[in-house]
């Protein structure tokens, strides 16, 4: 049962949360960093428990946000003397960043890229447990969740990535994994960043999402028929509060969703999930996000293309100047940037027809610097969780990176 209701907090990835959004309260954990019962923070309770050196940063955005940033710099065996290449791990939503620590270090990304010899960082979007703060506001404030991922990509991704160059001097190698690739792509393809990054390892891209096969897929589309003119509450989308159950309940009793297993209704059948594993996911996600980062997302299922929050014709005026709001050109990406994609053929969110919408958009990248990988019976958790992930993914992308160190 605790599978299922994790999965059911997957929909609101790609739902219009049209349900009294602006009764979503903030969480109590504000004005602090947050680590949880037992005081740990991720380097603490999730790193150096396995015999790895572990920091915690903080990194301030320009709009104020404070995010929380872990740094593994070498791997269990040392080599701290030696020049690493870094590496920044960006998560999906409704998750942070313990997503990618949630293995044995012999099937985690994160170590092993540590023990291969990189400096690994690992990003924790705002409002989320490790990253709460603000320089004016508190997580209580509806102010406080008053942004979508056009200011990720804007404030966060850019200040994470600033920071790590300060600190190493050297450019980084990327991966994302969902919407961790939808920022990126994004923001490659205003430009962003480009100075700074080495190469991009996407792990069930997210650019387009018209494809989806499931029921639930479709009873998000129906509740996005009206177009949204008014700004509710734009508070937190806390999956653990009382107005989720309700929304929850809602979208279960839709003709032909099947509430029983949505693990695989939301994200496909995954093939190789590991039992303890899940049951370590579910201790602590899912995470805050904002109701505007999923409204955003959800518009994106609707209305079939890439672009910036829309507000709705008149504010859509007041904030962009124009009754559209703009559109992410992905084909505007470097043609020389270095991409790793890998998707799956059962993959649920990240469908493979959608895939291929984006590699059109890059149909003109550099043949020797786009690598493109499939996975017939992957779905989306799959690249994060599954047990020969490490064989199949992760030494694909430690390949890749040696390739363009």
């Amino acid at each position: 049962m605790a599978i299922s209701i994790l999965s059911c907090l997957r929909i609101f990835t790609l739902v219009m949360f049209v349900l009294e959004p602006n009764r979503v309260l903030g969480s109590r954990h504000f004005g602090f960093i947050s680590y949880g019962d037992n005081g740990a923070g991720m380097c603490a309770s999730t790193v150096a428990t396995h015999g790895y050196k572990c920091q915690e940063f903080e990194v301030k955005t320009d709009d104020g946000y404070i995010l929380s940033v872990q740094r593994i710099p070498q791997g269990r065996v040392g080599g701290g003397g030696q020049i690493r290449q870094p590496v920044l791990l960006q998560h999906g939503v409704l998750v942070d960043g313990a997503t990618w620590l949630l293995s044995p270090p012999e099937q985690s990304l994160a170590m092993m890229l540590a023990d291969n010899g990189f400096d690994v960082w690992i990003s924790n979007t705002r409002g989320t447990r490790y990253s709460r703060r603000h320089v004016t506001l508190d997580a209580r404030d509806s102010e406080y969740w008053n942004w979508s991922w056009d200011e990720l990509i804007v404030h966060d991704l850019p200040s994470v990535i600033d920071f790590i160059f300060k600190q190493t001097g050297q450019k980084i190698h990327y991966v994302g994994h969902s919407m961790g690739t939808l920022i990126a792509l994004a923001s490659f393809s205003e430009g962003r960043e480009i100075d700074k990054v080495k190469s991009a390892a996407l792990l069930s891209p997210i650019a387009y999402l018209s494809h989806m096969t499931t029921a639930l897929g479709e009873v998000a589309a129906r509740a996005f028929v009206g177009e949204i003119t008014t700004i509710f509450g734009l508070a937190e989308f806390n999956p653990k509060g009382g107005p989720v159950n309700k929304l929850l309940k809602f979208f279960c009793a839709q003709p032909g969703v099947n509430c029983y297993d949505l693990m695989t209704a939301i994200t496909g059948k995954n093939c190789c999930l590991n039992s303890s594993t899940v049951e370590i996911f579910l201790n602590d996600e899912p995470q805050s996000t904002s109701t505007k980062n999923l409204v955003h997302l959800a518009q994106t299922v609707r209305d079939g293309i890439l672009s910036k929050y829309d507000y709705g014709n008149n504010y859509n005026l007041e904030h962009y100047g124009e009754t559209k709001p703009p559109k992410y050109n992905l084909g505007n990406i470097p043609r020389d940037l270095p991409l790793f994609l890998s998707y799956g053929g059962q993959d649920a969110l990240s469908d493979s027809k959608d895939v291929e919408t984006l590699l059109d958009y890059l149909k003109f990248h550099d043949v020797d610097k786009l690598h493109v990988q499939y996975i017939k019976n992957y779905a989306h958790a799959d690249f994060v969780m599954a047990t020969n992930a490490n064989d199949l993914v992760y030494n694909q992308i430690i390949s890749f990176f040696r390739n363009y160190a």
